[in-house]
């Protein structure tokens, strides 16, 4: 018998979209590792992979994140 019980975070009325199954879920459905979220809608949990990848797109292109370049003299 296990002492803790493993379950997964969240509640309803949180909105996320399962990496694994590709599908938006309510609340505590699927472990938190393959989870992207807590949304505020069901629509915006479901643009959550075009969310991360614009997000990356502007981290990428932001010059206070850019590493092969030497620091700016201040």
């Amino acid at each position: 018998m296990a002492l803790f019980k493993r379950g997964t975070a969240g509640k309803p009325g949180e909105w996320y979209y399962c990496i694994r199954h590709q599908k938006v879920e309510e609340g505590p459905e699927c472990r938190a590792a393959d989870r992207l979220g807590p949304y505020a809608s069901p629509e915006e949990a479901a643009r959550a992979m075009e969310t991360a990848r614009e997000r990356n797109e502007e981290w990428q292109n932001d010059p206070r994140w850019r590493d092969d370049e030497p620091p700016a003299a201040g």
